[in-house]
């Protein structure tokens, strides 16, 4: 809990970085620097090997986006272009893993962000969980962006996906950072031995999910990729709870873990060798 003088320097450096954001926002957008453009987004394509997949589910592809960080770099006209992007593959879901908005969510940022998540189009549903942005920035009422958008919130819930009688589990968990993560709430409401998607913000709890041996991949976020990575090297920048899995693709005890670089910025708008990411996911 936050003492009351370090809840002040909270709220103060919250509402600073909220006017920042604002003032940044409208002068990149009267520059034209928050045009779309498609050759700005990395589709990356991955086979996962689930366990127990019926045949019903084999090729079923899921799109996993993340860190939107709506407001910022990425424009009502940039998150237009990604939504297009994302229906033009013509997923059977879609994933979300958080951090829908940054500092500042006014209403017409979260009228702007229903038109376009509202658009989002998936077979079987759009599902997703909530970063430490949105809880920062106020949890309730980026909820209330899902639902209004049809998005279907499995923070510290499971939805069953059901084919000819065979099942497919989608399962997340609410943000690790902000200690809302209920793991242990999800697992009792999931069904026994069907393959099973988990859906966290933060990538380094896989030391913790793969290790129930109850899920076979876990999508996440969170880390931006670092947004400045070094060839051969990686990224230098490892925020709380990416340390370990900064970026792509990660066996953790046999569970498969796909950390995406995300969509948008945050503090510094700029990447270096690590481009925002639509990631297209096929079960086999």
């Amino acid at each position: 809990m936050l003492s009351i003088c370090e809840e002040s320097r909270h709220d103060f450096s919250y509402t600073l970085r909220s006017k920042i954001q604002s003032v940044s926002s409208n002068f990149a957008s009267k520059s034209g620097w928050r045009s779309f453009n498609a050759k700005d987004f990395q589709v990356i394509h991955l086979k996962i090997k689930m366990a127990h997949l019926a045949s019903v589910f084999c090729n079923y592809r899921i799109v996993h986006i993340s860190d939107i960080h709506y407001g910022q770099w990425v424009s009502s006209e940039r998150l237009g272009g990604i939504v297009e992007l994302v229906n033009q593959i013509c997923p059977d879901a879609v994933v979300v893993t958080g951090d829908f908005v940054s500092y500042l969510l006014d209403k017409g940022l979260e009228e702007e962000l229903v038109l376009h998540l509202g658009r989002l189009q998936s077979r079987d549903g759009v599902f997703a969980v909530l970063g430490n942005h949105d809880h920062w920035a106020g949890a309730d009422r980026v909820r209330g962006i899902l639902k209004r958008s049809g998005i279907i919130d499995v923070s510290n819930e499971v939805y069953v996906v059901e084919r000819g009688g065979f099942r497919l589990v989608f399962a997340g968990v609410d943000s690790v950072m902000m200690g809302k993560a209920r793991l242990d709430v999800v697992l009792e409401k999931m069904p026994l031995d069907d393959p099973a998607v988990l859906l966290v913000h933060e990538p380094d709890f896989a030391l913790t999910t793969a290790f129930t041996r109850r899920f076979g991949l876990q999508l996440s976020g969170h880390s931006h990729g670092g947004q400045f990575r070094i060839p051969g090297l990686g990224t230098p920048f490892r925020g709380r709870y990416a340390r370990w899995y900064p970026h792509g693709l990660y066996d953790v005890g046999g569970m498969a873990l796909f950390t995406s670089s995300g969509l948008g910025t945050n503090s510094y708008w700029l990447r270096v060798n690590c481009p925002p990411q639509i990631v297209v996911v096929s079960l086999v």
